[in-house]
């Protein structure tokens, strides 16, 4: 099997410093874990479509913004076979072992809106502060999603070199 996934990192500041959305799914025959939301995108479905619709779908939000978006461009309207959109992710991740295939981007993003309590297959989505993020990491990071705890050592990694 073969996925491709689109997924975020929602980010938000307030008194208590940076905040992102994290929620907790349950597969079965394994124990829940820790994710960020997004998920697989359809077929022909763009990589910012996707991403909107799984927030969506998964914590209630409306994404208002995306770093990188402004890199975006596409062949629409060019007279081709193919339609393509090309756009700057924060970051991309493909699996290397284990018992499917899949390759992502991670899109940092702003939202709007109220949290779900439970969303599409989702329970427990949450405003987490990275302080706590980075703590729990380093504590288990088994209790985070195998694709998404590269991606969050990636997110916290960019903030530390960024101060």
């Amino acid at each position: 099997m073969w996925y491709v996934n689109s997924r975020a990192i929602i980010e938000r500041n307030n008194q208590h410093g940076v905040e992102i959305v994290v929620q907790n799914r349950s597969k079965p025959d394994q124990p829940a874990t820790i994710e960020l939301p997004g998920g697989r995108i359809d077929p022909y479905e763009s990589l910012t479509e996707a991403l909107r619709r799984e927030v969506k779908e998964e914590t209630g939000l409306d994404i208002v913004e995306i770093e990188g978006y402004e890199t975006k461009v596409d062949t629409v309207g060019i007279e081709s076979e193919f339609e393509v959109e090309c756009i700057r992710p924060f970051a991309a991740y493909q699996t290397i072992r284990g018992p499917f295939d899949s390759v992502g981007y991670y899109f940092r993003c702003k939202a709007s809106g109220a949290l779900l309590t439970s969303g599409d297959g989702t329970a427990n989505v949450r405003w987490m502060p990275v302080d706590a993020l980075r703590d729990m990491m380093r504590e288990d990071p088994l209790q985070f999603s195998s694709v998404d705890r590269a991606g969050i050592l990636f997110y916290l990694k960019h903030l530390e070199l960024k101060n």
